[in-house]
C-alpha cells in the first residue's frame, strides 16, 4: 500500500459527492459521475439523499460507454437496496440498454473482501435517515503479548508444533464518514487511528451555529476541532463543504480555528479553481 493514497472527485455540501480512491479500487457516493472515476472496481453508497446517489445511472452508463462490462458491485445500506434495484430498472428501460450492476445491502458491522488481501468493513453513521461509513482494512498476524522476547527459532518452533501464536487484528488504511453527526467518533474509536481519515466538515463558522449542524445531522468545525486534536491520522481528508463558504474562505477558516499540528495533516477537498462552479 502506498505511504498516501491518491484522493479523486467533488464534494460540496447538498449538491454532489463522489469521492474515488485509485489505489483501492472504490469510489464513495455518486452523487456526480466523472469520467476520470471509471476504472472504479466497487461503489460504496453511504444513504440515500440525491447528492450522493442521484448521478448513479449516469455513471453506471458512463461505465458501459468506456467498455466495462462487467457489473460493478454498489455496497449501500440494506435499507436502499429494493429503491435502487427499482430505480435503476426504470432508467434501463428508459434508455434500453442495461445498467450493468449488482447492488449489495450491508448493516453495520458487515465485512466483505475487495481483493484477496483488502477487506472492506460499514459502520454505522448518524444522519436523519440510515447511513453508513466504510473503512478498508487488511487482516494481519501479530504475535501474542506473552511471546514478545522470544527468538526467532523459538517462535519457527512453536508455529511448527501447531501452537496459537498469533493475534489477527484489522489494519485500516482509509476510512469515510460522511452526512453525519461527530458522535460516530465515539461508538467507533479506532476511526481516529486510520492512517487516512476522510470525514465531513459542512459548517466552519457562525453563519451556522452548531445547533443548525446537528440538527441537519451534520458536523461543524466548532466540534470537530477537538475531535481532530486526538486523530493520530497521517492526512484527515475534509470534505462535504456548504456552499454558504467559497473555496478560498475553507482554507482560511481551517487555519484560524484549528491548532498548526492539525492544520499541517488537513487536506480539504476542494476544487482548483475559486469556484465550486466550473
Amino acid at each position: 500500500m502506498n505511504e498516501h493514497l491518491t484522493i479523486r472527485g467533488r464534494s460540496l455540501g447538498g449538491i454532489y459527492t463522489s469521492i474515488f480512491v485509485p489505489e483501492l479500487g472504490v469510489m464513495f457516493d455518486a452523487g456526480v459521475a466523472l469520467r476520470e472515476n471509471v476504472s472504479a472496481r466497487v461503489i460504496c453508497l453511504s444513504h440515500g439523499h440525491a447528492d450522493h446517489v442521484g448521478a448513479l445511472p449516469a455513471f453506471l452508463g458512463m461505465r458501459g460507454l468506456f467498455g466495462h462490462q462487467k457489473p460493478i458491485t454498489v455496497y449501500c445500506p440494506v435499507n436502499l437496496v429494493d429503491p435502487l434495484e427499482n430505480g435503476l430498472s426504470a432508467f434501463q428501460n428508459m434508455q434500453t440498454h442495461p445498467l450493468k450492476v449488482q447492488i449489495e445491502g450491508m448493516s453495520a458491522g458487515d465485512i466483505v473482501s475487495l481483493t484477496p488481501k483488502l477487506k472492506m468493513k460499514a459502520f454505522r453513521t448518524y444522519h436523519p435517515v440510515p447511513s453508513l461509513g466504510y473503512s478498508v482494512f487488511e487482516e494481519i498476524k501479530k504475535l501474542k503479548s506473552e511471546f514478545f522476547g522470544l527468538a526467532g527459532p523459538d517462535i519457527r518452533n512453536l508455529k511448527q508444533e501447531g501452537r496459537d501464536i498469533f493475534d489477527t487484528v484489522q489494519r485500516h488504511y482509509f476510512a469515510y464518514a460522511t452526512d453525519t453527526l461527530p458522535e460516530v467518533f465515539k461508538h467507533e474509536p479506532w476511526l481516529l487511528s486510520v492512517p487516512e481519515l476522510m470525514v465531513e466538515c459542512t459548517f466552519l463558522d457562525d453563519r451556522k451555529t452548531l445547533s443548525d449542524a446537528r440538527r441537519g445531522g451534520h458536523i461543524h468545525l466548532e466540534e470537530l476541532a477537538p475531535i481532530l486534536e486526538n486523530s493520530r491520522a497521517k492526512k484527515i481528508h475534509l470534505m462535504h463543504f456548504s456552499q454558504l463558504y467559497q473555496p478560498s474562505e475553507v482554507r482560511v477558516l481551517l487555519e484560524q480555528n484549528l491548532k498548526p499540528e492539525t492544520f499541517a495533516r488537513v487536506c480539504p477537498v476542494l476544487p482548483a479553481t475559486p469556484h465550486w462552479w466550473h
